[in-house]
């Protein structure tokens, strides 16, 4: 290491001795660029966190939740792992499915006890995918890669039988909001799914970056960001029904990122739900909580005319923009 960096300084010795400091200024510049587009990855994607994240996958049998282990491929030939937690056979055919998203850490083992309140307060089949480089996938992350694990995932769904394809629900927390918005806004999938959700996520990185680090760094330009995830504008291809769920005491992610998103969203039907005690980690652990998506997946019924199994003892509660959404689908049905 040592005669690395000692040929490094007579290397930059010699420049400054042969071009002067200009050039030496403007090599240096260079590689710093250089080396900060390098490690962007490191920065953003935390497979190994927590400890042993790529080594030990907890089952949903863990928390008593009926499944199937998957192991499918990506239009790239990589091999991606993901658990399909399945209502009972009298449900399994009529209840939403949800395409889950994770965020930039651990694995989908760590998702469970979430996708468990999922699974028995919204009576929904979950698919729990997981990212390529994460538990047990293959590959490494990467903005591309991560769209194209989703697509794999859409296209699993949408070639089951044992579903309803019509209910599928696209639902993304912190990165794997911008994930279901790259998903949803894209041509070949903006018509494929009922609804989306987005909890706590951002509206791209080169903003986040800006927040984070330093306000410089929202002056760089965008080729120097080696993932970008301009989720501010695929919202606005976004068709479907969105809900955002937006913790307003997240510590990570400030809250105005998610009234961005939801501000600059294109679905003719939209709401945004504030949890004043929501961190970025722990909104779906706040009173209401479940009430809002039960809420959200009745009136998405309604716009799409189709029939939801009955939830019990929530508070119901419309959305004015879904509400009118289902009204003029309505007013557009032929009468029988």
């Amino acid at each position: 290491c040592w005669k690395s960096c000692s040929a490094g300084c007579l290397l930059l010795f010699l420049l400054y001795w042969l071009y002067g400091g200009a050039a030496m200024l403007t090599l240096l510049t260079v590689a710093l660029l250089g080396a900060f587009y390098h490690y962007q990855d490191s920065f953003l994607y935390h497979p190994e966190t927590p400890e042993r994240s790529r080594l030990f996958v907890q089952t949903p049998t863990t928390f008593s939740l009926p499944y199937e282990n998957i192991y499918l491929r990506t239009e790239d030939g990589v091999r991606i792992h993901a658990y399909f937690i399945k209502q009972p056979p009298g449900m399994l055919q009529t209840v939403p499915t949800i395409l889950h998203l994770h965020g930039n850490a651990g694995n989908i083992g760590h998702r469970l006890p979430s996708a468990q309140a999922l699974y028995v307060e919204c009576q929904c089949n979950i698919l729990l995918l997981e990212y390529r480089g994460y538990g047990r996938s293959d590959g490494s992350p990467s903005e591309g890669g991560l769209f194209l694990d989703a697509k794999a995932g859409m296209d699993l769904l949408l070639s089951r039988s044992d579903i309803d394809t019509r209910k599928i629900i696209v639902f993304g927390r912190s990165l794997g909001g911008a994930v279901a918005a790259k998903i949803c806004s894209h041509p070949a999938y903006i018509d494929r799914s009922c609804a989306v959700i987005i909890e706590n996520s951002f509206s791209s990185i080169p903003m986040l970056a800006k927040v984070l680090f330093h306000p410089l760094a929202g002056r760089l330009p965008e080729w120097a960001f080696k993932n970008q995830y301009f989720s501010v504008q695929a919202v606005r291809m976004i068709r479907a029904p969105t809900l955002f769920l937006s913790g307003l005491d997240d510590q990570l992610v400030p809250a105005w990122m998610m009234e961005q998103l939801f501000q600059n969203c294109g679905a003719p039907a939209k709401h945004v739900q504030r949890f004043p005690q929501g961190g970025h980690n722990n909104t779906w652990q706040c009173r209401g909580y479940y009430n809002t998506w039960r809420a959200f997946l009745s009136q998405v019924a309604l716009v799409n005319s189709f029939t939801i199994r009955p939830f019990s003892e929530y508070e119901h509660r419309v959305d004015e923009s879904l509400q009118q959404a289902a009204d003029q689908h309505q007013q557009h049905q032929p009468s029988s």
